[in-house]
């Protein structure tokens, strides 16, 4: 489900979607440890995430980024957890689907790029997804992919755990979703996701 900044860039300027992005370069090759950044919750719902493993992906804001889910189907003690409530076969089935996607830090934003049509599920999209990024003041760069009804614009400053768009399902994508990258402004190393359980806690432990 990535949605491929390589691709993206090779998109068509004549039919690709107005943008204010800047495309990320390659990432750099990671040869020590791998270093982390902590974001704030990415939805007010249980969701979970799938990574993507060092070296699956090659631009920044793709490398060990992760593409996250809301799951439901719990009915107090019985159930399980599952992404969509029925066969999955239109986007307003999964529980994801619009629902509201937070900011991941302060920061200010540095890339919109909108997209207004949807994938039906199960079919991959064609590049490029609707993307935000965001840059803080210490110079981290985060990336979310499949957006959409964004809510705000280049230039202005975020505060973690504000309304930023709804979860979408565009781009290289089979299914509603948000792809989370990140990556050091200065030097192109991509950075691994760690959600900040903390605020997990108080976001999470009021909406369920």
């Amino acid at each position: 489900m990535p949605f491929a900044f390589a691709l993206a860039l090779l998109a068509d300027a004549a039919v690709a979607p107005p943008r204010t992005f800047v495309m990320p370069p390659k990432a750099a090759p990671v040869t020590g440890e791998i270093h982390q950044v902590l974001l704030g919750p990415l939805f007010r719902q249980d969701y979970f995430c799938v990574e993507h493993w060092y070296g699956q992906l090659d631009y920044a804001g793709d490398a060990l980024g992760t593409d996250c889910m809301i799951g439901g189907g719990l009915d107090g003690r019985t159930g399980y957890l599952k992404p969509y409530r029925t066969t999955g076969k239109t986007n307003a089935d999964w529980y994801g689907w619009h629902a509201e996607v937070l900011a991941p830090v302060d920061g200010i934003v540095i890339g919109v790029l909108a997209k207004a049509d949807d994938n039906v599920p199960g079919t991959m999209g064609k590049p490029p997804a609707a993307m935000l990024q965001f840059r803080t003041d210490d110079g981290i760069i985060i990336v979310y992919g499949h957006v959409t009804d964004i809510k705000v614009k280049v230039g202005d400053r975020v505060k973690r755990g504000e309304v930023v768009a709804l979860d979408g399902n565009n781009g290289m994508a089979r299914a509603p979703h948000i792809h989370v990258g990140a990556y050091v402004a200065a030097t192109a190393e991509p950075l691994q996701i760690r959600w900040d359980q903390r605020a997990m806690a108080e976001v999470l432990g009021k909406e369920n």
